[in-house]
C-alpha cells in the first residue's frame, strides 16, 4: 500500500469533489492502482476512510491557522483575512454533495466537520476579535459573540447555495464582500485612516 498520508490526501481529494457515497472504494482501489483488498488491510470500512481523510484535511487546515494566529506581532484584522483566505479555498474545494453525504451517512465525520467549523469562528476568529478589540482597532460597542453568529460563522454557505459562488466571483471578491466589508464596518476610524486601501 503506499504512505497513509498520500492515500489519505487522494482520498480526500476524490471524496471532496465527488462526493463520499459517489466516490466508491472501488474507484479509489482503481485511482490509486492497488486492489480494494490493500485497502482493506489498513482501514476497516469505508467510512473509516472518510473519516481519517477528512480529519487528515481539517488538521491540515488548521496547522495553517495556528500558524497564521501564532504570529503575536500580527495585526489581528489582518489575520482574520488572512484565515477566511484559507478557508475560503478550503471551502471551494469541498462539493455539497460532499456535506449531504456527511450528514446523511457519516454522523461522525458530520460531527468532526461541525466541530472544526465552530473552532472556525468560535476560536480562531473570535480570538482575533477580541485581541483587535483590546487593542482599540475594533469598536467597543460591538458585541464580538453576535458578530462572530452573524457574519463570520457562514463559511459552509458560500458553496451550497443553489449557484456556487465560487464559479461565478474569484476568492478576492467574495473575501472583500464577504469578510472585508463587514470588518470595516466594526473597526475604529482611527484603524480606517491607518490602513486605508
Amino acid at each position: 500500500m503506499i504512505n497513509k498520508d498520500r492515500f489519505l490526501e487522494i482520498a480526500i481529494a476524490k471524496f471532496t469533489r465527488f462526493g463520499c457515497k459517489r466516490f466508491t472504494l472501488d474507484d479509489l482501489a482503481h485511482e490509486l492502482g492497488i486492489s480494494k483488498k490493500t485497502i482493506y488491510e489498513t482501514f476497516d470500512t469505508k467510512e473509516a476512510i472518510v473519516n481519517d481523510s477528512l480529519d487528515f484535511l481539517l488538521k491540515k487546515t488548521e496547522l495553517e491557522i495556528v500558524a497564521i494566529t501564532a504570529k503575536k506581532e500580527a495585526n489581528p484584522i489582518l489575520s482574520i483575512i488572512e484565515i477566511y483566505r484559507i478557508g475560503f479555498l478550503f471551502v471551494k474545494n469541498i462539493s455539497p454533495a460532499y456535506i449531504n453525504g456527511l450528514k446523511k451517512y457519516y454522523p461522525k465525520s458530520n460531527t468532526l466537520y461541525s466541530d472544526f467549523k465552530v473552532r472556525f469562528t468560535h476560536k480562531y476568529i473570535k480570538e482575533l476579535l477580541v485581541k483587535a478589540q483590546k487593542s482599540n482597532l475594533i469598536q467597543a460597542r460591538i458585541n464580538i459573540d453576535l458578530t462572530c453568529n452573524l457574519y463570520f460563522g457562514n463559511l459552509e454557505n458560500l458553496s451550497s447555495r443553489s449557484s456556487n459562488l465560487f464559479e461565478t466571483y474569484t476568492v478576492d471578491e467574495i473575501l472583500e464582500h464577504f469578510v472585508i466589508i463587514h470588518l470595516k464596518g466594526i473597526v475604529t476610524e482611527d484603524y480606517l485612516k491607518a490602513h486605508k486601501s
